[in-house]
C-alpha cells in the first residue's frame, strides 16, 4: 500500500469519527428537548478538531449527561490516529450545568517513559466538576530522549453527589502519542516542505495553537500533512498544486457522497488519478 493510500485511509476514519460524532450529538440534544447547557458537559477544543480532521466543530466526549455511544465502542481506540509529535497537549471544555458532579482522574500513565512522561492536567486529579464552563489541558511530555511511538492511558470516573457513576463512566481510553527527539523532528519536517535552520534563535515561549517552533512559530500545522507537493499555508488548511485537491491534497479530481442512516455512514468515493 503506497503512502498516499494509508493516508487516504486514515483521513476516511478521521472523517467517520468526526460526522458520526456530530450526528450522536444532534441525536442526544434532539432527545433531551433541554438547553445544551443543562447537564453534565464535556468536549474537545474546536481548533485541535480543525487541526486533526480540517473539520471545525466541537467532538463530544459527554453531552447533557450520557457517554457519546462512539466512546464506548471496544474498536473505537484502534480508529484513532498517532497524536503527532507536534501536539503536546490537547485541551478539553467542561461544565456540570444545574446538577452537582465530582470527578476522579483515577489513571494518568505512560506505559513508555523513555519516550513519553507520564501524562498530566492542568486541574487538580480529583475535584468537583466546575457549574459553568471551564477549560483545562492534558499535558503529553516527551521525554526528549528517544524517538519513537508511545502507548498512554487515561481514565476518567464522574460521579453524582450521591456517589453513583455517571452511566458510561468510568471511561478508560489507550492512545498513542508520537515523539521525536530534536534533530529527529528537523528532519522529519524538512521532509515534509517545511525548513528549519539550526542557527536561528528559539522562540521563547510557546507557540500558538496551530504553529509550530523553532525557531519562529511561522510553521502551520496541518495533520495529516498536506501531500502530493501541497503546502500548510494555515492550521489544518493545505494549498493544492494543480491537478490535486481535497483537504490534504490527497489525489485528483475526487468526490465523496455521505449517507447517513441510523446505524451507518457510508462513502461512496470516486477517484480519477
Amino acid at each position: 500500500m503506497t503512502t498516499a493510500c494509508k493516508w487516504l485511509d486514515q483521513l476516511l476514519l478521521l472523517s467517520i469519527i468526526v460526522f458520526q460524532a456530530f450526528h450522536e450529538t444532534c441525536q442526544a440534544r434532539h432527545r433531551s428537548g433541554r438547553k445544551p447547557d443543562g447537564d453534565m458537559t464535556l468536549w474537545i477544543d474546536r481548533q485541535q478538531i480543525k487541526m486533526f480532521s480540517g473539520v471545525e466543530m466541537e467532538i463530544y466526549a459527554i453531552d447533557e449527561g450520557r457517554v457519546v455511544p462512539y466512546l464506548l465502542d471496544p474498536e473505537f481506540e484502534n480508529k484513532l490516529p498517532i497524536i503527532p509529535n507536534e501536539v503536546s497537549y490537547v485541551n478539553f471544555t467542561w461544565k456540570s450545568g444545574v446538577k452537582k458532579y465530582y470527578y476522579d482522574f483515577f489513571l494518568l500513565k505512560s506505559f513508555d517513559e523513555s519516550i513519553l512522561k507520564t501524562p498530566s492536567i492542568t486541574i487538580k486529579k480529583q475535584g468537583r466538576v466546575p457549574k459553568r464552563q471551564k477549560e483545562f489541558s492534558v499535558l503529553l511530555p516527551c521525554s526528549g530522549n528517544n524517538s519513537g511511538v508511545a502507548q498512554f492511558g487515561i481514565g476518567l470516573m464522574i460521579e453524582t453527589r450521591k456517589n453513583k457513576p455517571l452511566n458510561g463512566t468510568p471511561l478508560q481510553l489507550s492512545l498513542r502519542k508520537e515523539c521525536a527527539v530534536r534533530g529527529e523532528c528537523v528532519s522529519r519536517a524538512h521532509d515534509h516542505h517545511f525548513s528549519a535552520s539550526h542557527t536561528d534563535k528559539p522562540n521563547p515561549g510557546p507557540c500558538p495553537d496551530g504553529y509550530l517552533g523553532p525557531p519562529h512559530c511561522k510553521k502551520a500545522l496541518c495533520y495529516p500533512n498536506c501531500m502530493n507537493g501541497g503546502n500548510c499555508t494555515a492550521p489544518g488548511v493545505c494549498s493544492c498544486p494543480a491537478g490535486f485537491q481535497g483537504p490534504y491534497c490527497e489525489g485528483g479530481k475526487r468526490s465523496f457522497v455521505l449517507l447517513n442512516t441510523q446505524n451507518y455512514f457510508l462513502f461512496t468515493i470516486n477517484n480519477k488519478y
